[in-house]
């Protein structure tokens, strides 16, 4: 659950060490919708068509490739036979092929999984699919698989919801003002350049709001890959007990842990049939 949305949550200030990146499987076809059976969260905010996904998901790319390449400069990028990046990739492969039920865009994206060694609680995944997870949140909390899968799902669904770029595209219309927004609705340009964006998504922070919908939804993807969704419960558990109660950096705009924890509880009945229905599907 780190939010750099890369998961956004929090500001993106990132010191990398990981494992070598990684170019995970084709996503399978799967043709939920934001209306299926699960959570629901509504439509994508309007202000994501102000500015253009692939200008974002392009800036995105670029600042992940920078940090791997920082990271790798200080011997601090993990290697595909990491064990952990190992770990990480084979429940992001089985995460991944339900995210095209919440953004169609998410079937072409080049999805990437690395690890960042660094103390940090933190993990993240930008526009486009680019995930990267610290050690620190690993190896502090002493994560279970469906606790990682929880954080993931979470990361994920900031990238699939476009948290990221709604954020963009508020800021950019509150600088606009009403005369220039009329003729750049049709644009989608704002007069931005990739690097600009990518300026934006190191130090961007997403909305409780925001928080909340990537929670309920990374529950449900975390389900549908056959990640028990009550480890949402367990992990925020184990956030407060590691923080004495206060959030970690990356969570300094979500909601609290006793209310995430209500939210989770109360949207469970939505999701354990489909993590019950995966599982079954897993054994076979």
């Amino acid at each position: 659950m780190t939010c750099p949305s890369f998961c956004l949550c929090h500001s993106r200030r990132l010191f990398v060490q990981s494992t070598g990146v990684l170019a995970l499987a084709p996503l399978v076809g799967l043709t939920q919708t934001a209306t299926h059976e699960g959570v629901d969260v509504g439509r994508n905010s309007l202000f994501s068509h102000l500015v253009p996904a692939d200008t974002i998901e392009q800036s995105a790319a670029q600042q992940y490739a920078q940090m791997l390449q920082q990271a790798a400069s200080k011997h601090a990028l993990g290697g595909k036979d990491h064990p952990q990046v190992q770990r990480l990739r084979a429940i992001a492969k089985r995460i991944i092929p339900h995210a095209l039920g919440w953004n169609p865009r998410a079937k072409n994206w080049r999805w990437e999984v690395n690890l960042i060694g660094s103390k940090q609680i933190n993990a993240f995944c930008m526009p486009g699919g680019k995930i990267a997870f610290y050690s620190g949140i690993l190896d502090q909390l002493k994560l279970t698989n469906d606790e990682v899968a929880t954080v993931m799902g979470h990361e994920v669904a900031h990238a699939l919801r476009e948290h990221a770029r709604a954020r963009m595209g508020k800021n950019a219309a509150t600088g606009m003002g009403a005369n220039l927004l009329s003729s750049v609705l049709g644009l989608g340009q704002l007069g931005q350049t990739v690097t600009s964006y990518g300026a934006q998504l190191l130090t961007l922070q997403f909305s409780r709001s925001d928080e909340s919908e990537a929670d309920l939804v990374g529950m449900e993807l975390a389900a549908r890959a056959g990640f028990d969704p009550r480890a949402g419960v367990s992990l925020w558990q184990k956030m407060a007990a590691a923080n004495k109660g206060a959030p970690p950096q990356w969570l300094s705009t979500h909601p609290s842990g006793n209310t995430r924890i209500a939210d989770i509880q109360a949207n469970l009945p939505k999701v354990l049939p489909l993590y019950q229905r995966a599982g079954v599907a897993i054994s076979q």
